[in-house]
């Protein structure tokens, strides 16, 4: 990997799944190119032991210059049903060990009372995640809420408040911390048709992580059919082959300051998946690094 690659002020990379496998992946894949890699978890960290991956984690990277960007947990912390207990659980131990992994960032979904409009699930995330963002800011830790609405509105959902400008107001203004912010990625925004940009401008101060994944909207169908019947009009995809402008977002990112990573989450493409997933993954990555402006090159000593 390019010695300069530290001196990156934003890093390309990629969500990997935690678990038993994590570190053997990562050797995989590093190179390739990678320049970070985002550990997830699906609801519970099961009987991962943290400590012990960080370890195995830290001896794939080696002396490679990638660095995990971050630590993830996706399920409900909100409600009270085993599942959820194990996802707020696990959330508080990501933010106990983040440090082992080498980053200070944790990041997820909110949760939501499933079933409720938003504001009815505002004074759960405020006992939940002002004990959360206190428990990380002692530990010096940020935490990330991501921005997928896994389906749900601002009526009624089952996993995420965080997935609307609105509700991002209502949630920054129940726990009003420095530490706590968004994870954000253009997909989520064009499949409820709204431009990514506009928004993007606005929010970059909030964004501590970005998620590269984009989407293509068929406006064919959306015109013809709407948004609410049996035909798709929105495609998740893989960065390099949606709608997005990523030299503009990234150009927006570095113009308002951002310091962090685009960590490509794949598995969702409908044309470069199964056997083309890592095809269409390194190509994003390539495409994000062209599109930041290539490698970072230092100016001339004069």
């Amino acid at each position: 990997m390019n010695n300069n690659t530290i001196k990156e002020q934003i890093r390309i990379g990629t969500l990997i799944q935690g678990g038993a496998q994590t570190d053997a992946y990562i050797r995989q894949i590093l190179p390739h190119g990678f320049e970070s890699f985002a550990i997830t978890f699906w609801q519970t960290l099961g009987a991962t032991d943290l400590a012990e991956l960080a370890k195995r984690v830290q001896d794939a990277l080696a002396d490679s210059g990638a660095m995990i960007s971050c630590v993830s947990i996706f399920g409900n912390p909100l409600e009270q049903t085993p599942i959820d207990l194990d996802t707020l659980k696990g959330w508080e131990q990501l933010i106990d060990h983040a440090h082992l992994f080498g980053t200070n960032l944790v990041t997820g979904f909110t949760g939501r009372l499933r079933g409720k409009p938003i504001p009815e699930s505002l004074p759960r995330f405020k006992a939940v995640f002002s004990e959360l963002t206190k428990r990380a800011e002692d530990r010096g830790v940020r935490i990330a809420l991501e921005n997928c609405s896994m389906d749900g509105n601002w009526n009624s959902g089952d996993w995420n408040l965080a997935h609307h400008p609105e509700s991002w107001k209502l949630l920054f203004d129940a726990v009003p911390s420095e530490n706590l912010g968004l994870e954000w990625e253009p997909c989520h925004q064009l499949v409820a048709l709204v431009d990514p940009l506009p928004q993007l401008r606005e929010w970059t101060p909030k964004i501590f992580h970005v998620h590269g994944k984009d989407a293509t909207i068929h406006w064919d169908v959306v015109r013809r059919y709407g948004i609410g019947g049996s035909k798709q009009f929105a495609f998740h995809r893989t960065p390099g082959f949606g709608d997005s402008n990523w030299t503009e977002i990234i150009s927006e990112l570095r113009r308002h300051g951002y310091q962090g990573n685009i960590d490509i989450e794949g598995w969702h493409d409908p044309v470069y998946r199964d056997d083309l997933e890592m095809t269409g993954q390194v190509h994003a990555l390539n495409y994000l690094k062209q599109c930041r402006g290539g490698s970072y090159v230092p100016n001339p000593n004069i």
